[in-house]
């Protein structure tokens, strides 16, 4: 099957554009598309692919991805109509990282005692030793985190805003599946996109039970979503950039082959609660990463521009941080 990347714009009179390519191409209109969710949802209840759905809609304009990028114009490639119904969520300690790290946590988890081992540490064993389950086999469950709703998700473009109590806003290059569900509750997923889980983590080291706070952070995913399953191994570049300077430049991993965990699995340990299997819904599910800017000392500013980009995901994911205002809380008696 040829890669196809699928993303959505705001057209002239205000209205959705869909536009589809495959890397490298002139990208096209899909015709009465609606959105990518109409799409999506028109394919998980009719029993057809998502290919299939585009192809019976057939192409027309060709649509200048980079203007309209240049323009401001991007909208996450998937949206709900009722923002609450989109949920971001995200798993942790997912990832080998590199043969160093990879070599390290294996020389740490098989020598040192349990007893020694931080709870960190514990639920990477657990991936390292179960996390590929065969198949017809349940693997054991990552960390799981939650990160908002559809209201917290950041356009390709826009800027990712840091609450004026965050200690730290900074960046974390993962993979993104993106799901709908169909009316039987049936989970379909339609690709996978680039993602800026961004998250707090100052915040997160001063108490691992402060994660949960760390994550209640935007995130932004796209600009583009690839259809289909993801390569088993994920090469890509995650950078910051401060005015006209680099001031980090890394390559990060993703894909099964450097993984600790199936892409099935994880699925499989998010969708098994039926809360999350409500007929209609979206999810935007993070797989982690092991690259961070903030793991080599770097201290983000307002203004910094956090770029992401993987060939086969089409154009790089660029967002810069803003640090947002300081509100007055107060809780009102009725």
């Amino acid at each position: 099957m040829k890669t196809v990347l699928i993303s959505q714009i705001k057209g002239s009179n205000g209205e959705i554009v869909v536009a589809v390519r495959e890397p490298g191409g002139t990208a096209k209109a899909v015709n009465n598309a609606g959105s990518v969710y109409a799409l999506a949802m028109e394919a998980a209840n009719g029993g057809k692919s998502l290919a299939a759905v585009i192809e019976a809609h057939g192409l027309g304009d060709a649509v200048d991805l980079e203007k309209a990028y240049a323009e401001g114009k991007f909208l996450p490639p998937m949206t709900h109509p009722d923002a609450a119904h989109l949920h971001l969520t995200g798993t942790g300690l997912t990832h080998l990282g590199s043969a160093a790290t990879r070599d390290s946590m294996h020389k740490k988890t098989s020598e040192a005692a349990e007893e020694t081992l931080t709870d960190s540490m514990k639920m990477f064993k657990m991936g390292l030793e179960n996390g590929k389950p065969e198949a017809g086999e349940k693997g054991v469950q990552p960390e799981w985190f939650y990160k908002g709703n559809g209201y917290g998700s950041a356009a390709p473009g826009a800027p990712l805003v840091s609450p004026s109590f965050a200690l730290d806003g900074g960046e974390e290059p993962e993979m993104a599946g993106i799901y709908v569900i169909a009316q039987d509750g049936t989970p379909f997923r339609i690709g996978f996109a680039l993602s800026n889980e961004f998250s707090d983590h100052v915040t997160e080291r001063q108490n691992y039970l402060y994660l949960a706070h760390s994550k209640l952070r935007p995130a932004s995913f796209g600009p583009e979503i690839r259809i289909g399953a993801a390569p088993d191994d994920i090469r890509g570049t995650s950078r910051i950039k401060r005015g006209d300077k680099v001031i980090f430049e890394k390559p990060f991993l993703s894909g099964e082959a450097n993984m600790s965990h199936t892409f099935a699995n994880l699925e499989y340990h998010h969708f098994k609660y039926g809360l999350f299997r409500v007929p209609g819904d979206v999810h935007v599910h993070m797989f982690g990463t092991a690259t961070l800017s903030f793991a080599e000392g770097i201290k983000t500013e307002e203004g910094d521009l956090f770029e992401i980009e993987v060939a086969d995901f089409g154009l790089p994911l660029r967002n810069p941080l803003k640090i947002d205002a300081e509100e007055d809380i107060v809780v009102k008696q009725l």
